[in-house]
C-alpha cells in the first residue's frame, strides 16, 4: 500500500458493536511498507461533522483518479491501523495537495507542530 491510496477496509464502530465497510486512505510513510505488516488509515466518511480542522473535503471531481463517486470527507480524528491481509487492492488515490491537508489535518488533531 502507498501513501495517499484509497482502499476499503471493514471499519469498526466506536462502541465495537459492529463494521461497516467504507473507504480510508492510507497516510503511514512509504518507508515503513515491507518493514512492518500494518497500514495505518484515516476513515473516509459521507459525512461532515464541521468540526474545525478535523476533516478534509475529497471531491471526485477535483480528485478524479479517488475511485470516489460522491463528495466525501477524510476524517482526520479517525485513524486505525490494520494488517495489509486485510484491506482491499486500492480502488483510487488522491493527489499531492490533497494529501498535503491530510497531514496539516492530522498534525492539528494530534497536536504535533
Amino acid at each position: 500500500m502507498k501513501r495517499g491510496e484509497i482502499v476499503e477496509v471493514n471499519w469498526p464502530y466506536s462502541d465495537l458493536s459492529g463494521t461497516k465497510l467504507r473507504p480510508a486512505v492510507v497516510i503511514q510513510a512509504d518507508f515503513l511498507n515491507g518493514i512492518i505488516d500494518d497500514t495505518i488509515l484515516v476513515k473516509i466518511t459521507g459525512t461532515s461533522f464541521g468540526i474545525p480542522g478535523t476533516e478534509v473535503e475529497l471531491d471526485p471531481l477535483r480528485e478524479p483518479v479517488s475511485g470516489l463517486n460522491k463528495l466525501c470527507y477524510a476524517s482526520c480524528n479517525n485513524i486505525l491501523t490494520r494488517d495489509q491481509v486485510l484491506l482491499s487492492r486500492p480502488v483510487g488515490s488522491l493527489s499531492d495537495a490533497t494529501i498535503a491537508q491530510i497531514e496539516v489535518c492530522l498534525r492539528k488533531v494530534l497536536g504535533l507542530p
